[in-house]
């Protein structure tokens, strides 16, 4: 069921939240101009048992398009902002999981395009928000300056080679900043551009098992 929590902290997003079986959260995150219902029915699919987290982005590109930090232009994005709100959606994720009685340390992100931006900000500058995160057509939004600690954090790339908007060498290099912050990464790349195709999913399905199997 939809809903928009009325407690403070947690309605600092509008969300939508699904109860799971198990011990396992899905953090859905969406892509530009998608909202907090884009990825539900992905991420039922994927993980049954699952409880689903689903938050809206809270910046509006051109007064319609949500997203969940700001960019100044196509590939250009505002990495102050993206700061601010990745610091933001950290703590909103760790009062939503104390709201709704979730284990904070089997939080696995699924995040695509914007959406995975912004777990790719997680992962850099919040360790141990996230147990894992799938991240389908995402970039590499800057170079961390200072080293990255990600010792038991499993990552999903999932690239297509003609996406205009992360060539593979960027991808490669997102993959291997991951890995020496101690990740185990898995990165997949699929002849197409960025958007999803079977082979996206299928790898997805694969991947995402373990760590949301109901327990």
């Amino acid at each position: 069921m939809a809903s928009r929590d009325a407690v403070s902290g947690v309605d600092d997003f509008v969300h939508r939240y699904e109860p799971g079986r198990g011990g396992a959260t899905l953090l859905l995150l969406h892509g530009t101009g998608g909202d907090e219902h884009q990825l539900i029915e992905l991420g039922r699919q994927l993980a049954p048992a699952a409880a689903l987290l689903s938050p809206r982005g809270q910046v509006l590109e051109d007064g319609v398009a949500a997203r969940f930090f700001a960019r100044r232009g196509a590939g250009n994005l505002d990495l102050d902002d993206l700061r601010r709100r990745g610091e933001g959606l950290a703590a909103w994720v760790g009062e939503a999981s104390a709201h709704y009685g979730l284990d904070p340390a089997r939080v696995t992100a699924l995040g695509y395009s914007n959406g995975a931006n912004i777990a790719v900000e997680l992962l850099f500058r919040h360790p141990g928000v996230l147990r894992g995160a799938a991240l389908l057509r995402p970039m590499l939004v800057y170079r961390p300056v200072e080293p990255i600690t990600l010792s038991g954090t499993d990552v999903l790339i999932a690239a297509g080679d003609s996406d205009p908007y992360s060539s593979p060498q960027q991808v490669q290099e997102l993959a291997e900043v991951l890995a020496a912050g101690g990740a185990e990464v898995e990165l997949v790349r699929q002849a197409t551009g960025h958007g999803l195709v079977q082979g996206d999913l299928d790898a997805l399905a694969t991947w995402i098992t373990p760590l949301a199997v109901a327990s």
